[in-house]
Parts: structure tokens; sequence; C-alpha cells
């Protein structure tokens, strides 16, 4: 099937390809200038930290439904092991087999194709078994450190979780920051919260996935006027799944990875963040969310901070 005219129509209004000329790899991360973290850093007052990430436990997020896409399976592969003989200094190791996108994670701009392409217009067949992701993987995204800001959607819409079946609108962003009572602007990594990741912190997995809220297929326009650097939310699907038009899956990936360039993240727990951003009444701080730089990699497990 192919996919819908509206869905074009918006691709052309968020395409960036070429933008940065036709060498570049990293999309709008180029928006992220020093400017930008100078001013980013200029937001710390407290120095309070807090973490976003899931722990990377095996029994995470992942329910099986994805292909490939594992919780991690982690080994003990030597246990206070001698090894330079009787009465030496004794060590212990681990290892780690698992879904780059299996937690916490950024989606690289290779995660998604559509119409045979990736970002920037280069073929979608250049992401092959032995060499990976030829551009644009993930360990091209170097420095994702910038300003954050949170839109807790959930919160300006005066409920604890957004339904199931709510698409998150431009009219949302919109209500969310002006609770949060600053404008998004280029260079920004906007955090979305819907609150969904409380079903999987309850023990849900699969309710966690299906239905979810997430982001409307409107919202990329918004991302793209705003000159938005990333964008992550706290759901399994970052899109509204199912999706609003039907048999039409992953458009915002498409439109967001594809056409615009655009680092897209999920599974980010952004509850203790609201909290604290409630509590301060201040809802932009800096963000370190630097991605695993795993050669080639079409996505990557990240340990984002938010520093208020």
């Amino acid at each position: 099937m192919s996919l819908p005219a509206e869905f074009h129509d918006i691709a052309k209004r968020v395409n960036n390809w070429g933008r940065w000329g036709a060498d570049d790899e990293i999309g709008t991360l180029n928006l992220i200038t020093d400017d930008v973290v100078r001013a980013a850093a200029r937001t710390v007052r407290t120095g309070r930290r807090i973490p976003l990430a899931l722990p990377l436990q095996q029994d995470g997020v992942q329910t099986g439904v994805i292909p490939g896409r594992v919780n991690p399976l982690h080994s003990m592969v030597q246990i206070n092991q001698e090894l330079f003989g009787p009465g030496t200094v004794a060590t212990s190791d681990d290892a780690v087999t698992m879904g780059l996108q299996a937690g916490t994670h950024w989606d690289a701009l290779t995660h998604v194709s559509h119409s045979g392409k990736i970002y920037n217009g280069r073929p979608a067949d250049t992401i092959a078994p032995h060499t990976r992701a030829a551009f644009s993987g993930i360990d091209k995204a170097r420095h994702v450190v910038s300003r954050g800001v949170l839109l807790d959607v959930a919160r300006a819409r005066g409920v604890e979780r957004l339904a199931g079946d709510h698409a998150v609108t431009p009219e949302d962003l919109e209500a969310a920051e002006e609770l949060a009572g600053t404008k998004v602007g280029a260079g920004d990594i906007v955090l979305v919260r819907t609150g969904q990741i409380q079903v999987y912190l309850g023990g849900d997995k699969h309710g966690y996935g299906y239905p979810s809220p997430g982001l409307s297929i409107r919202t990329p326009e918004w991302f793209h006027a705003r000159d938005v650097a990333a964008v992550a939310n706290d759901t399994l699907t970052f899109e509204i799944f199912p999706p609003e038009i039907e048999n039409l899956w992953l458009p915002v990936h498409a439109l967001d990875l594809v056409e615009m360039g655009m680092l897209q993240g999920q599974n980010w727990n952004l509850e203790e963040l609201s909290t604290a951003c409630a509590q301060e009444k201040r809802y932009a701080f800096l963000l370190s969310a630097m991605p695993e730089p795993f050669v080639g990699g079409t996505g990557t497990p990240v340990a984002p901070v938010a520093i208020l």
C-alpha cells in the first residue's frame, strides 16, 4: 500500500534534505550550536539531577512483538577470577546481549526509511548486514547536550495519564508550553510527557505498548517550525498506536527521521522530572543525552540526565 497524499504533502513541508549540505548526516542536531549550549548551561540553578532512563533488565519493556528487539540478557563471564595467580587481585566481568532500542533509547536517522530513501535522500540500501548504516549511524550523533524543555501534556490537560487513544496535537503542545511558561526554540530538545510510562511501571508491559497515546501526524510541522533539535517521550511507540489514519503505520517516524532528520527517543521516564518541574515552576533545564556510539547503529541505549 503506497503512502497517501496527505503524508507526502506534510513531507514536503518539513523536508530538510540539503539544508546543511549534501554530505550532512546529523540533521537537526546541527541546530545545537555553541551559543545554544551556553544558553542551556545558564538554566542550571540548583544542580538537581534527575535521571530519565529505565533500568536495563531482562524484565524490560519489550514483549517479543518486535522481532529481535530483545530485553537485555545479562551474563557473568568472570566472577572473582584471579587472572594472575592465587592471591592476586581478582576481577569480575559481565556481558550483555540486547536490542539497541530495547529500553530508553534514541532512534538514529536510519531507523526507518520510506520510498527507498533515508535522511538526506540517500538510498535505503546503504543499510546492510556488514556495513550496517553506512550513513547517519547513531555514532554520528556525537554531541546531544542542549536545553531540554518538558512539555507536560498530561499535566496541562489535568490528568495523570492521557487516554490510550489520545493523539498529541500541536494544540496539546502549545497548552503544555503555556503551562511551562517557556517557548520552545531552535536547538531545544523537547520531552513530551503523556504519563503512559506509568502503565509499564505498574507492571503491565502489554498495556504499556497498546493502545498508547503518542504524537500525532500533525506534530512534525510544529517541531519543524520551531527548529527543534530532537524529541523524546514516555511511550513505547513514540506516536499514537494504533495510528490515526487507518493502515498508515509509523508516519511520524518517517516524517521526523527521514524527512526532517530529527532524532526521536522512546521509553523515557519523565515522572520524576514532571514532579520536579511542577515543584520548581520551571520546565527548562540542561539535558545531557549522549548516545552510545555504536558504529553504524540504527539506534542506541541512552541514560539521559536533566540538570535543574
